[in-house]
C-alpha cells in the first residue's frame, strides 16, 4: 500500500480508501454492526414500498412520499455500504477514480433529493392538518409526481459540479483517501491546488438549499404544531399530531445526524480520527436506517398492513 502514498500522476487512476483508519485490526467486528444497519435498511425500505404498492388504501400522496423516501435511502446506503463491507471483510480498499466520483455523486445527489422530499411531506402534513377540506384537491396525483421529479432534477444537477470540481484538482501529494467512502470535501482537502471553488460551490449548496428546506420545514410545522393545540379535545390534539409525528422524527434522524457528522468534520480537531470517521460513517448510515423503522412504530396503518399480510401469508 506504501506504494501508493504519493503519485507522480495528477489525475491517479486510482485511490485507496482506508476504512476506520486506525482500527484497521478491528474491522471486521465493525463491520457487524454496520452489515446489521444494512440488512435493517434494505428490508425496512422494500417492506415499506411493497405495503404501499400491494394496498389501494395507502396509495395516498403521504404514503407516495414514503416510498419515494424509501427508494432514496435504499440508493443512499447502497451507494457506500457494500464497499465499506469489502474493505472490512476482504481488505478490498483500492477504488478506480470514477468509481469514486460516481459515489461522490450518488451521495450528494441523493442527500439533497431526500431533503427535497422531506420538505414535500412536510406541506403534504401541513395541508393535511391546517386546510385538511382542500388536500385532496391540493395535492393531486399530478402534482405529487411533479413533486418528485423536481426534487429529483434538483438534487441531480447541484450534485453534479461535485465531482467536476474533485477531477480538475491535482493529486500529485497522495491518493490515500482516510475513510471508508467518498466524499466531496475529503477528497479536494487531499488536492494539492487551490480548493476556494469547491469550498465557496458547498457554501453555495448549504445556504441555497440545505438552509431553505429546514427554515421551510421549521416554519410548516410551526404553523402544524398552532393547528394542533388549536384542537377542541386532549385527545384530538394527540390523534392529529400522530400524524405527523413519524415525519417529524425521521426529520430530526436526518438533520441531526448531517449537522452532527459535519461539526465532527470541520471542528473535531481534538476528537481522534478514527473516531472521528467512525462516527461520520455510522451519521451517513443512520437515517435511511431509522426512517422505515420510525414509520413502521409509528404509523398505525403500516403496523396493520404488514401485520395483515403476515396473517394471510401464514393461512
Amino acid at each position: 500500500m506504501s506504494d501508493f502514498n504519493t503519485t507522480d500522476v495528477f489525475n491517479p487512476p486510482t485511490f485507496i480508501l482506508l476504512g476506520i483508519p486506525g482500527l484497521e485490526r478491528d474491522h471486521i467486528w465493525i463491520s457487524i454492526p454496520f452489515c446489521t444497519m444494512y440488512i435493517i435498511t434494505i428490508l425496512g425500505n422494500f417492506i415499506i414500498i411493497f405495503i404501499v404498492k400491494m394496498e389501494p388504501s395507502l396509495h395516498t400522496p403521504m404514503y407516495y412520499f414514503l416510498c419515494m423516501l424509501a427508494i432514496t435511502d435504499l440508493v443512499l446506503s447502497t451507494s457506500t455500504l457494500p464497499k465499506m463491507l469489502s474493505i472490512f471483510w476482504f481488505n478490498s480498499r483500492e477504488i478506480d477514480f470514477s468509481a469514486c466520483l460516481t459515489q461522490l455523486y450518488f451521495i450528494h445527489g441523493f442527500f439533497l433529493i431526500e431533503s427535497g422530499i422531506f420538505v414535500a411531506m412536510a406541506f403534504d402534513r401541513y395541508v393535511a392538518i391546517c386546510d385538511p377540506l382542500r388536500h385532496s384537491t391540493i395535492l393531486t396525483n399530478t402534482l405529487v409526481a411533479k413533486t418528485g421529479l423536481a426534487m429529483v432534477l434538483r438534487g441531480g444537477m447541484l450534485a453534479l459540479p461535485y465531482p467536476f470540481l474533485v477531477k480538475r484538482c491535482l493529486y500529485y501529494r497522495t491518493n490515500i483517501i482516510p475513510q471508508p467512502y467518498c466524499e466531496h470535501i475529503t477528497m479536494v482537502k487531499l488536492a494539492c491546488t487551490d480548493i476556494r471553488i469547491s469550498s465557496y460551490y458547498g457554501l453555495f449548496v448549504v445556504f441555497t438549499v440545505m438552509v431553505p428546506d429546514a427554515l421551510f420545514m421549521a416554519v410548516s410545522y410551526t404553523q402544524i404544531l398552532r393547528a394542533i393545540f388549536n384542537q377542541p379535545t386532549k385527545n384530538a390534539r394527540i390523534k392529529t399530531f400522530g400524524t405527523c409525528s413519524s415525519h417529524l422524527f425521521s426529520i430530526l434522524a436526518f438533520y441531526l445526524t448531517a449537522l452532527f457528522s459535519t461539526l465532527i468534520h470541520r471542528f473535531g480537531q481534538s476528537v481522534p480520527r478514527h473516531s472521528q470517521v467512525l462516527i461520520a460513517s455510522v451519521c451517513a448510515l443512520l437515517a435511511p436506517m431509522l426512517n422505515p423503522v420510525i414509520y413502521g412504530v409509528r404509523t398505525k396503518q403500516m403496523q396493520g398492513k404488514l401485520l395483515q399480510l403476515i396473517c394471510h401469508r401464514r393461512v
